[in-house]
């Protein structure tokens, strides 16, 4: 039964195949402890960078590459996930081992790294079948998760030597202009203009902002559980958003991917991780779990909710832009720019009751 749980990469996509023999002459200068030529598979979720996985005779890596195509300046920068999961990787070993990069792209047509396996449950929509966990051990597992959170975010990154890999001060006014921005540049004439929810974020943002490390797409999907015992975290996954930024907005952006059992039909329909299961916190059980163990007061959160909800529906409607305009044809996106109102609906519902 434990085999059967443990998350499995699939068939390779049409077109995002591997060149296995120049690979496999680059893995034995670069990685010479991998033996013979590995079955090449595919993960499947993500919407962003390539993962394969490589079954070597001796063990099984992942490799992540850029999507083909042109791509934004900054984005899909293999170079520094490989630097920040290594250097990372010393103080919070809940990151996987680097083992190798190149920005050689005559290798296999782009940058890449290779990186340690983590053979586990990775608790995605919904729980591998056969899979049962009771309330108590989901309330054990979800406490798991926040503290390994809490955790990252109370890593010494001067210490760590990692000052580097993002601005720092300042951090929450970048994001609130950034995402303003980036919601009127892509909006379409169906959507909200927002301009009730970027004008209370511009207002509001919080006199005091604490510095750390801060992950920025921290959701149940981008964990590993230990297969024997899937209470215990034993990776995070997925490091490419990762910066020097507020731990309060770190948490906020979980949250805006947090559905609750009892959220509407709508909300539900989007759910992407498993917190609908009994025994899972209630979002403002999340925020008093953090706060409690960060010393925070939880009635200052209002903010952090809000802007978290607003990055989703801008990253949601920059997703529905490229189909507005033909730049896709993915069914998926069609109906986007409903749940874009919906999101900001939930915005402006918190807004008013902080404002009463």
């Amino acid at each position: 039964m434990t085999d059967k749980i443990i998350d499995k990469a699939g068939a390779v996509r049409p077109g995002e195949e591997l060149p296995v023999a120049s690979l496999v002459e680059w893995i034995n200068i670069h990685i010479p402890d991998l033996k013979g030529t590995p079955t090449v598979t595919q993960y499947s979720g993500g919407a962003s960078n390539w993962t394969y996985c490589l079954d070597f005779e001796n063990k099984s890596v992942i490799l992540r590459r850029p999507p083909a195509g042109t791509k934004a300046k900054g984005a899909h920068d293999m170079g520094r996930e490989y630097r920040l999961q290594k250097a990372l990787q010393e103080v919070y070993p809940k990151v996987p081992e680097m083992l190798g990069y190149t920005d050689d792209e005559s290798v296999i047509g782009a940058e890449f790294y290779i990186m340690q396996k983590f053979d586990g449950i990775i608790p995605r929509q919904n729980m591998p079948k056969g899979f049962v966990i009771s309330a108590k051990d989901t309330r054990k597992l979800c406490e798991s998760a926040l503290d390994g959170l809490i955790e990252l975010h109370n890593v010494d990154y001067k210490a760590a030597n990692l000052t580097h890999i993002g601005k720092g001060e300042g951090y929450t006014q970048r994001q609130i202009s950034g995402w303003t921005g980036r919601y009127q540049k892509a909006k379409t004439w169906n959507v909200p203009k927002g301009t009730k929810v970027t004008d209370w974020l511009a207002n509001n943002i919080p006199k005091d902002e604490k510095i750390c490390i801060t992950h920025n797409d921290y959701r149940f999907d981008n964990l590993v559980l230990n297969a024997q015992n899937p209470q215990e975290i034993i990776g995070v996954l997925d490091w490419e958003l990762a910066t020097l930024g507020d731990p309060l907005m770190d948490l906020g952006n979980s949250l805006a991917y947090w559905v609750q059992a009892d959220d509407d039909w709508l909300a539900r329909s989007t759910r992407r991780q498993p917190t609908h299961l009994p025994g899972m916190m209630t979002r403002k059980e999340v925020i008093q779990y953090y706060c409690d163990k960060q010393g925070l007061k939880t009635e200052d959160f209002a903010f952090y909710e809000v802007y978290g909800l607003f990055r989703l529906a801008a990253i949601v409607q920059q997703i529905y832009y490229r189909y507005h305009h033909k730049q896709t044809r993915n069914p998926q996106y069609k109906n986007l720019w409903v749940f874009v109102h919906y999101l900001l609906h939930r915005c402006r519902k918190i807004i008013n009751k902080n404002n009463k």
